[in-house]
């Protein structure tokens, strides 16, 4: 007994030893990621807030090199490659460090990921891409550092900073195209593409300008082999990429048809979608 009392106490002093105390970090950490497209946009940084204080031109002195946050580097990451103003970032990551003044900041993407802090000359050799964006009041007080990304399209977005009455942002794109076209062209030419597949290469021709007749082919197609089950979404298509393609009689019968099942399942948006477009079309 004496010797399970002592290792009780062992054990007890060892925790009091090894516990320590938690508090809410004054940055806290946050993790953005992001679908652009089809890249994944990552960005980790810490959060300061205003606390009352004065933030551009005294906390962050205006024309020095800022980390862009708070504690570590922040870091954003692409999985693929990605342009800010021409210049191209290979797929990776990269530190996020900018230069504040008042009318505009200069952003750097900094690829030397093994150093810490906030260097105090660049060295040219790590910098991937650097650009100036313009700055914008904002009419009330952001709190805390955000980070964002808004604006987003399947072939790019914009990256944000905002914070106390300050916004900037920078606009970046990402090689969506050209990894879908190979993606439509394999599918395309393998043994058996899905009804799936022609739907989804007939819209993405569609939304993307490309060739409309390629689309139409391959949106009558995942029709066609649905047509046991019709969809009302695949024919709503169909009638856009028609008219799209000039064949306005074959559209407004796409979309009569499509306005019926809809009905049927009860669907109010493609409702309003057909009737919208029959409206257009002058059929309604």
């Amino acid at each position: 007994m004496k010797k399970i009392l002592l290792l009780f106490m062992a054990c007890a002093t060892l925790y009091t030893v090894n516990a320590q105390v938690q508090t809410p970090a004054p940055s806290p950490f946050s993790k953005l990621e992001q679908k652009v497209g089809l890249t994944d946009v990552t960005i980790e940084y810490s959060r300061p807030g205003v606390k009352d204080r004065v933030i551009f031109g005294d906390l962050v002195p205006f024309d020095k090199p800022w980390r862009t946050g708070a504690n570590a580097r922040t870091k954003i990451t692409f999985s693929t490659d990605a342009t800010f103003d021409g210049q191209t970032l290979k797929a990776g990551s990269y530190s996020i460090f900018t230069v504040p003044s008042a009318e505009s900041w200069n952003i750097i993407f900094y690829n030397d990921g093994k150093d810490s802090g906030t260097p105090e000359e660049f060295n040219p050799d790590y910098v991937a891409a650097k650009t100036t964006a313009k700055t914008y009041p904002i009419p009330f007080n952001v709190e805390t550092f955000t980070i964002d990304i808004n604006n987003i399209t399947n072939t790019g977005g914009r990256l944000e900073f905002i914070w106390e009455k300050t916004w900037v942002g920078v606009d970046f794109t990402v090689p969506t195209d050209a990894a879908v076209m190979a993606s439509i062209k394999a599918v395309m030419s393998s043994d058996s593409p899905k009804a799936q597949d022609y739907f989804d290469s007939a819209v993405y021709y569609l939304e993307a300008n490309h060739d409309i007749n390629k689309a139409v082919t391959w949106i009558d197609k995942a029709v066609d082999m649905t047509k046991d089950k019709p969809k009302f979404w695949f024919i709503h298509q169909q009638a856009l990429i028609h008219a799209k393609a000039g064949n306005t009689k074959d559209a407004i019968a796409a979309a009569k048809a499509s306005l019926e099942l809809a009905k049927e399942a009860k669907y109010e948006a493609f409702i309003k979608k057909n009737e919208d477009v029959l409206k257009e079309w002058g059929a309604m």
